[in-house]
């Protein structure tokens, strides 16, 4: 099917509903979507010291890439595959210090940087060792205390994400700590487009969320498109949380409740005067979606989850999401149209994704 977007939203219509419920399609979309993206791999202090390595599976249940996250004792990160060149057995199994990545299954050995060290019984093998018995190097970049990585990059993630760097560089991003308490993961029965459909509009605010409709100025509420990401502007009511914006910034003057940037495909980066809320959308299957809240803060500020309201608005999200999913079944509906002002994220999301897939 080709799920061609028209460019002009004015007289586009939405993705068709075969792209939310086509098996077919879904397990394409493994391979012409995710893995050709950049996507979050692990929080840069789990190897934040020489001789660390850090285990993990790129994406489960969709990619299923086992990679091993390094930093070598030249101070230089890396990312691995993390099976091994011999017989295809996993090489690290737990996070730590090493001096080597050092396979259980028959000992053969590799450096940091995953280039190919030594085994034993391979004396006498001719054309031993070839580039190829060094451990796949992945793409690995770092970006606001962050890893992330790509299959198959065809641009920078500092590019990509340029537009956050760029507007937000007086925040204290280097500051940030983790707060676990504060992170938790939910499972949405509906797919994982229709969660980031939902999220790429403010239009249902009024709508679905009563509180966080209370804290935000609607009929300033903004939309910014970029090659790869897109944001939405949040501006508070008066007397609500705000930016202290300095006064040589583009946005001084501005009441600015959070911004609300999403970054192709699946990653959500919610920008507080507290800090971070990064949602990860991952897919479990079909129709059924892990939605990850890694919650980051500034140092120096007062943490307020109560005022922003993220968990309710979450399960408010989940309820719609949840609600859409079972609504696109029905035979009698397969597409519908934007509104010109407020689904322009919607609108883009679409593009990209007819563009991925066709």
């Amino acid at each position: 099917m080709n799920f061609k977007i028209n460019s002009k939203i004015a007289t586009a219509e939405t993705i068709h509903t075969d792209f939310y419920m086509s098996a077919e399609i879904f397990e394409k979309s493994k391979e012409s979507i995710f893995a050709k993206s950049w996507l979050y791999a692990a929080d840069a202090s789990v190897i934040k010291d020489n001789g660390l390595i850090h285990p993990t599976t790129l994406l489960k249940h969709v990619l299923d890439e086992p990679i091993v996250l390094t930093r070598d004792k030249s101070g230089d990160a890396h990312c691995l595959s993390n099976v091994c060149t011999h017989r295809g057995n996993l090489v690290a199994q737990e996070s730590g210090s090493k001096q080597m990545l050092s396979c259980g299954y028959h000992g053969r050995c590799f450096h940091l940087d995953g280039k190919y060290k030594s085994m034993p019984g391979f004396e006498g093998v001719e054309n031993f060792p070839r580039p190829e018995d060094n451990l796949h190097q992945i793409a690995l970049e770092e970006a606001l205390g962050l890893l992330f990585v790509n299959l198959d990059p065809s641009i920078s993630f500092a590019e990509i994400i340029k537009p956050i760097t760029k507007r937000l560089s007086w925040l204290p991003f280097d500051t940030m700590q983790y707060v676990e308490e504060k992170s938790t993961d939910y499972v949405v029965n509906g797919h994982w487009a229709l969660y980031c459909d939902n999220y790429l509009e403010g239009f249902h605010v009024p709508f679905v969320h009563a509180g966080l409709n209370e804290a935000l100025a609607f009929d300033e509420y903004d939309y910014e498109i970029y090659p790869h990401c897109n944001l939405q502007l949040g501006v508070a009511k008066e007397g609500e949380p705000c930016f202290d914006i300095p006064n040589s910034h583009s946005d001084y003057g501005k009441n600015i409740y959070a911004y609300y940037y999403w970054v192709w495909p699946n990653m959500m980066f919610n920008i507080y005067p507290w800090g971070l809320s990064l949602n990860l959308i991952e897919p479990l299957g079909l129709d059924l979606t892990l939605v990850r809240f890694r919650t980051y803060q500034f140092e120096g500020t007062e943490f307020d989850w109560t005022a922003n309201q993220i968990d309710i608005t979450e399960l408010e999200d989940e309820a719609v999401v949840e609600s859409v999913q079972e609504g696109i079944k029905s035979r009698f509906y397969t597409k519908g149209r934007y509104s010109a002002s407020m689904e322009k994220c919607v609108h883009h999301f679409h593009q990209l994704l007819a563009k991925a897939i066709t």
